[in-house]
């Protein structure tokens, strides 16, 4: 237990201390606090709780273990709730759109309560896709001693089903090769209980790389979300606050260039979600750290898949949780040169000193494959530029569906229009599926293509068939797709002005994506181009659409382009 000092109680001091105070310290001693608490560093917990996915529904009970140890470390730890949408029940719909703008809300609302309430420090416990980043946006912004704790994965369910599989068997039904009863018996069953989705999805993926970041403690990204090890996690956590306030660490202490850098090799490692682009430069922008797309281009090139995790492999994160988590694959990347063991770390100490002492993986396990024989020697996520793309695009390559792809474009101008000429077989073989108006301020919200993207493969045109779009997908898609086109379509990027019939071609290999169209005719289509109207003028998605940044530059809300 840490002995309370002016040094750990920078902020909390001037909301409650001294006679003029006394108003502060009525309405606190309401909620709890007495004499003794007022002396004691507050450390603030940022719930995710709710009860509109299963990602969070148990993390109301974790903010109580954070709380408890920021307690017993000689803090008084102040739980406040953050938001939380979900994705899974979202997707395919017009609610998606709020997905991504969820990232933002839930970083300024953290950074909201924090700043009034004069907070010392933070634990923030996070469940779906968006309050990875999200919470660890508030806590740089904040840049107090902070910890993030993974809420923890799901358990698979029933023939080793997940939510994906759900998405899946809805194609596959429209196909026709499943009937109602058996979407209905996977429906029930996909789901299990409390926890992220159970592949290398985003939510996984994003808590993989908090965790290689140095921003949470050592194995919370790889524990199962209801286990003692993740209650343990917890308590821990808001126990590490108190002795990072002691050492004065910070975020902008460990989010430095090179721990991004790990974060990205360990993204690359897992075969991440192409999300990971986009939130990892977000993130880093936060605490104006210089990150871009070429970044993960560079440490790709030396940086090969080794997990064989869903949604391109067979595993799921629980089964990597049995035999280890991310800690001995992260120790093999150290040892081989791939990852800076300097880094500082929220434990205070170095990447190195955190896996110095972490055992292999048994020798019988299929999940890691060795760095001299791995699933792909370089990595999955290819940073693509071409006349489609002049910013830059994303796509999620592992090689199983090939490397390159041709054909002819079919263009719609939404989510929904696409899904609908899938769904009727207007979608053929040899078709590159253009969706555009997607993008972060045309959407807006970029929202995940998860629905069209399993639809395909449900139809089992998987290798036949490409997409191409200004939003972005769900960790939990497959196949050949391209993302986070930029320009996009609504700012007048290329891609608005693609046409049905146009040939393009993508390059894995050459990291290129063209339309084979000339320039000539790409400038008589600009000039009879005109932006469409903004879908929204109100509210909370007409705020973001006129605030947010490219994707190329993380789709950020609080920076100047």
């Amino acid at each position: 237990m840490i002995e309370p000092s002016n040094n750990t109680r920078r902020h909390s001091a001037a909301v409650v201390d001294g006679p003029g105070k006394a108003a502060s310290r009525a309405m606190l001693r309401a909620v709890g606090f007495n004499d003794d608490d007022f002396k004691k560093p507050q450390v603030g917990v940022a719930s995710t709780w709710s009860m509109v996915t299963p990602c969070n529904s148990h993390i109301g009970e974790l903010a109580e273990f954070a709380r408890d140890g920021a307690d017993a470390a000689g803090g008084k730890g102040v739980i406040f709730n953050t938001i939380t949408i979900s994705d899974g029940i979202a997707n395919g719909t017009e609610g998606m759109k709020y997905s991504l703008v969820s990232r933002e809300v839930i970083a300024d609302s953290i950074e909201t309560v924090a700043g009034c309430e004069g907070f010392d420090g933070l634990v923030a416990i996070g469940g779906c896709d968006k309050n990875m980043p999200g919470c660890v946006m508030g806590l740089a912004r904040l840049n107090r001693p902070s910890v993030f704790v993974y809420g923890g994965t799901i358990m698979p369910g029933e023939g080793h089903t997940d939510i994906v599989s759900v998405f899946e068997a809805m194609g596959a039904h429209s196909r026709g090769d499943i009937d109602l009863i058996e979407l209905k018996n996977i429906e029930e069953t996909a789901i299990p209980g409390p926890g992220s989705c159970g592949g290398m999805y985003t939510a996984n993926t994003m808590a993989s790389a908090i965790e290689a970041l140095g921003m949470s403690l050592p194995g919370s990204s790889a524990q199962n979300a209801i286990s003692r090890d993740k209650r343990e996690d917890c308590q821990a956590a808001g126990e590490a606050v108190l002795a990072l306030l002691e050492n004065d660490i910070k975020p902008s202490d460990i989010m430095t260039r090179q721990a991004f850098e790990n974060a990205i090799t360990v993204v690359i490692a897992l075969g991440g979600s192409t999300n990971a682009v986009l939130h990892l430069i977000g993130m880093a922008r936060t605490l104006d750290v210089e990150l871009s797309l070429t970044d993960f281009t560079e440490i790709g090139k030396r940086v090969p898949v080794l997990a064989d995790l869903r949604p391109s492999g067979h595993y799921m994160m629980s089964e990597l949780v049995a035999i280890g988590g991310i800690q001995p694959m992260m120790k093999i990347l150290l040892e081989a040169g791939l990852l800076n063991g300097d880094c500082l770390t929220v434990t205070g100490k170095t990447l190195a000193e955190n896996l110095a002492d972490v055992e292999p993986y048994p020798l019988d396990q299929q999940i890691i494959a060795p760095l001299g024989n791995p699933i792909k020697a370089e990595s999955h996520l290819r940073i693509l530029f071409g006349n489609l793309a002049p910013e830059g695009a994303v796509a999620k390559i592992t090689g199983k569906e090939g490397t390159r792809f041709s054909g002819s474009a079919r263009v719609f101008g939404s989510e929904e229009e696409a899904q609908a000429r899938i769904n009727d077989g207007t979608v053929v073989a040899g078709d590159v599926v253009v969706i555009r108006y997607e993008g972060p301020k045309g959407g807006p919200g970029m929202r995940e293509m998860l629905t069209p993207t399993s639809a395909i493969m449900g139809r089992g045109l998987g290798s036949d068939v490409a997409l191409i779009t200004d939003g972005r997908f769900s960790g939990g898609s497959h196949g050949f797709v391209v993302g986070h086109v930029s320009p996009e379509a609504f700012e007048g990027g290329p891609l608005a002005l693609v046409e049905d019939g146009d040939a393009i071609t993508i390059d894995a290999v050459a990291d290129t994506i063209e339309v084979d169209v000339s320039d000539e005719e790409l400038t008589r289509r600009r000039a009879a181009w005109k932006q469409p109207e903004p879908r929204y003028r109100r509210g909370v998605l007409a705020k973001y659409a006129k605030l947010v940044s490219s994707a190329s530059t993380g789709a950020v809300t609080d920076i100047e382009e």
